[in-house]
Formats: C-alpha cells, sequence, structure tokens
C-alpha cells in the first residue's frame, strides 16, 4: 500500500506542475491573441482604401492591364508563400494548413515563413527558394522583405502566379486554412473584392482623378499593396497561432485538472483500503489473543 499510495502523489504532484504550465502559456497566447487581432483589423481600413484605388486606376486607363504585374500569364508556373508557426503546441493547425501542401502539383515552389512549414518542406523534397523569419510582433518592415522577393521572382518571369497558404482567424475556436492569389494583381481575391466596392461608389457618383497620372500612382502603390497583402497574411496567421495554442493549452489545462480529481480518487480509495486491511489485521490478533 505504501508504494503505491507514494507512486499516486508523486503523479499528482508531477500532473499539477504539468497544469501551471499549461495555464501559464494559455494566458501568454491570449494575450497574443488580442494584440494579434488588433494589429489585423486596424490595418484592414487602408488596405481596403489602397486596393480600392489600385482598382480605379487601372480602370481608368486599359493599358495599364499590359503592367507585368497585372497582365495574366497562359503557364501554370506556381510559387507558394506558405506561413506556418515557429512551434507547436497549437493541436491540429499546422496539420490542416500542410494539407492544401500535399494537394499541390510536386513542381510548385515554396517560399516560407515558419519553422514547421519550412521543415515540412524539406521532408517532401520540394522546391524552397527561401525562408524568411518573422518574429512576434509582426512588423510592416518585416513582411515587406517578403512581398519584394516574391514580386522580383514574379516579374522576373520565374513564376506564372503567386499564392500564399495560411490560417486565416475568423474567431477564437475556428482559424481557417485558406489560399488566395497575390500575383498577377488582378488576380488578387482582396483586389477583387475592393473593386466591387470601388464599382458601388462610382454607381454613386465617386471617383477619383489621379495625379499625375494612372500609371504612376500604380507604380507607386502596386508593390506597397502586394506587400501589405503579405503583412495581412501574416497577421491573420498569428492571430489563429495564438488562438489555437490558447484553446489547445485550455484544454491540456482541464485535462490535467480532471486527472488530478481521478488520481486523488485512486489515492483515496488505496489509503482507504490499506487503513481497512490494517483494522482487520489488528481485529484478527486480538481475537487470536
Amino acid at each position: 500500500m505504501g508504494n503505491n499510495t507514494r507512486d499516486i502523489r508523486r503523479r499528482i504532484r508531477s500532473v499539477k506542475s504539468t497544469a501551471q504550465i499549461t495555464k501559464a502559456m494559455q494566458m501568454v497566447a491570449a494575450s497574443k491573441m488580442r494584440k494579434a487581432q488588433e494589429s489585423a483589423v486596424k490595418a484592414r481600413p487602408y488596405a481596403e482604401m489602397a486596393l480600392s484605388l489600385l482598382r480605379d486606376a487601372i480602370d481608368l486607363d486599359n493599358d495599364l492591364r499590359a503592367h507585368p504585374l497585372i497582365a495574366g500569364r497562359n503557364g501554370e508556373r506556381t510559387c507558394v508563400l506558405l506561413i506556418t508557426t515557429d512551434r507547436g503546441l497549437c493541436g491540429s493547425l499546422n496539420t490542416n494548413l500542410l494539407r492544401f501542401v500535399n494537394s499541390l502539383p510536386p513542381g510548385t515552389e515554396f517560399v516560407t515563413v515558419g519553422r514547421k512549414g519550412r521543415t515540412f518542406i524539406a521532408k517532401t523534397r520540394r522546391r524552397l527558394l527561401a525562408d524568411f523569419p518573422i518574429p512576434d510582433p509582426v512588423r510592416f518592415t518585416a513582411a515587406r522583405h517578403v512581398g519584394r522577393f516574391l514580386l522580383n521572382h514574379f516579374a522576373q518571369g520565374n513564376c506564372d502566379r503567386v499564392d500564399v497558404i495560411f490560417s486565416k482567424f475568423v474567431n477564437t475556436a475556428v482559424q481557417k486554412p485558406t489560399t488566395a492569389r497575390l500575383l498577377p494583381f488582378t488576380e488578387m481575391g482582396a483586389l477583387k473584392a475592393a473593386g466591387a466596392a470601388a464599382a458601388a461608389d462610382r454607381r454613386d457618383g465617386i471617383g477619383y482623378k489621379l495625379e499625375p497620372s494612372p500609371r504612376a500612382v500604380l507604380d507607386l502603390l502596386l508593390p506597397h499593396a502586394v506587400n501589405f497583402e503579405v503583412f495581412d497574411a501574416v497577421l491573420e496567421a498569428r492571430a489563429s497561432e495564438h488562438s489555437a495554442r490558447m484553446v489547445a493549452m485550455k484544454n491540456a489545462t482541464d485535462n490535467a485538472k480532471q486527472l488530478v480529481k481521478d488520481l486523488t480518487l485512486e489515492y483515496n480509495k488505496a489509503r482507504q483500503a490499506g487503513i481497512t486491511k490494517e483494522i482487520l489485521e489488528i481485529a484478527a490478533a486480538a481475537a487470536m489473543g
């Protein structure tokens, strides 16, 4: 009985220590999630306005559709920006995301943000062009390095389209694996949405006069908009990561607490059984005496 109860007490102490760690990680993840979510929400109005302005510039001058970053291409060469996490302990977030990668053609090229994605690309022997570590909190300057690399790779004719795969933050419990088009620019999902909004504005009599010319505005804003889309995708991915980790650590903490209850019950039963056994031995010895 002694060894059994000592083992149970040792397990209870170990599980309680684990619960303290997972609880602390849950609180840290919750704090980071709130900050990442706030950053993503604050950036959206600026991004929407810039994309609407670009849509107007393209519509005002049809010749701009021949721009090297705008004109569609007939080839199938695809470069994918894959945004994953650096660390685990975030449930099935990365697993769900990497299912997208498994469905892509073998010749797809990858640029990664996040150690989990880089490791997966290396293990599956796919072509990795570059890896960009982006620390927390996410800064636009860091995302701009990624955007510039993708812009140069596309402009030099090394690929026919650039996509991004990331986890979109829906709410605390839901993170949606998402794929979106970055280049060519007229196929960008965010640009299409902004174009619909801009078209509605024009129907209401609201328009733009672009100075010095639509081409000059486009040359200035187009690379910036691509960089900002990368920045927004990284922000969404980070909010998803911290949310998934918070939920995973909460579940781990709850499971640890339940395990402590079960072990405590087991300990009390073992202790009670030992006491009963000792009483019976004393009673038997007294009866024999």
